[in-house]
């Protein structure tokens, strides 16, 4: 049983933005899989490794090529579809990316946000809408406690400061065109580093150890004391579907931003997820941490889920140890040709609910 929704987004015309990326890709197959008609609009995926070349996924949804700069042809593409939801995943992802291109980070995380809401206020079918962002959107102060949803916004690194950002755009919607009556409710979520099979992005711990496994080459690792609240990537997915069938019974008191995270007591470094993939992988090879200077990224970043767990009744499904056993799985089925990975994602989706 892999619909936890109860059926709510069964036969609904579910609209993402961002589908070719890696959370986008996951979450189609799920909406697929539960019987919604899901309607994709992003950039065309960066590599043929990515999920959603690896899963086929362009013959099992309608996905439209498009950028989130362009206002117009977004708007287009809402008035076309006529979607019951819409998911905004399409965004920048990366933080070093950021520093090497602000302007674009700037420009596909703000200004996207903004064409994003703009085609929700202007297509009267959508009854219910989340931007999807990140736990960097919060001022970080190195707490040794989670950030809680009423904290404030911030950000050093270009990326971080997008995502508070498109966190505050998100809030200035909401209080000045959603709050009235027969307008989309609408929502926020902020979740963790995610991780899972078909993620090959550029200076991720995870996708460059595969990589150099692959390769026969050893894997720098960049900051192995930083503290990151890890998460499978179903985990948020679940969590904004989550979110999305609560706004569409319910309606806007659940309006508002929403954080997914681990558990409070699982705290683990990047350093603990390489000694973990090893344990999987023994042959997978690390070189010495690097001693070049690093560009800034935050040390202790951690997320309190109490608003999620008591008021969604959403709450993480895997611990640290099947967090990653569940990540190396994907990666491994992938590494071999004989596999549909489609249905290695379902088998994982359905493994997964049965948690």
């Amino acid at each position: 049983m892999i619909d936890l929704f109860s059926g709510i987004y069964s036969g609904k015309k579910v609209l993402l933005t961002g589908d070719t990326g890696f959370k986008g890709s996951w979450m189609s197959i799920w909406l697929k899989e539960m019987g919604a008609d899901v309607y994709g609009y992003a950039l065309p995926p960066l590599t043929n490794k990515d999920n959603f070349v690896s899963t086929k996924l362009a013959a099992k949804i309608s996905h439209t090529d498009g950028d989130v700069r362009d206002k117009n042809n977004l708007e287009k593409f809402f008035n076309e579809v006529k979607p019951d939801v819409a998911f905004h995943l399409a965004a920048q992802p990366l933080v070093i990316e950021s520093y090497n291109h602000p302007h674009y980070n700037f420009e596909t995380n703000l200004m996207g946000t903004v064409n994003f809401f703009e085609a929700v206020r202007n297509c009267t079918s959508v009854k219910a809408a989340i931007n999807v962002t990140t736990d960097k959107c919060y001022q970080n102060n190195e707490w040794l406690w989670g950030y809680r949803e009423n904290d404030a916004m911030g950000g050093d690194d270009p990326y971080s400061a997008s995502k508070g950002c498109s966190e505050l755009i998100t809030n200035s919607y909401i209080k000045s065109f959603f709050s009235k009556e027969n307008t989309a409710h609408v929502a926020s979520g902020r979740a963790g580093n995610v991780i899972g099979g078909g993620d090959w992005a550029e200076n991720r711990i995870i996708p460059d150890m595969i990589r150099g496994y692959e390769n026969g080459k050893g894997t720098s690792v960049r900051n192995p004391q930083s503290v990151r609240p890890w998460q499978f990537v179903l985990e948020p997915v679940y969590g904004y579907l989550k979110l999305g069938e609560k706004l569409l019974t319910e309606g806007k008191s659940y309006s508002g931003g929403w954080n997914f995270g681990p558990a409070a007591y699982e705290n683990y470094s990047v350093g603990d997820v390489v000694n973990e993939v090893r344990k999987l992988i023994p042959d997978i090879k690390i070189d010495a941490p690097e001693l070049k200077e690093k560009l800034h990224e935050a040390g202790l970043l951690k997320l309190d889920i109490t608003k999620a767990v008591n008021q969604l009744n959403w709450k993480p499904k895997l611990n640290f140890k099947e967090t990653i056993e569940f990540t190396i799985k994907g990666y491994l089925q992938e590494l071999d040709a004989k596999n549909n990975i489609y249905d290695c994602r379902v088998e994982q989706i359905k493994n997964y609910c049965a948690k």
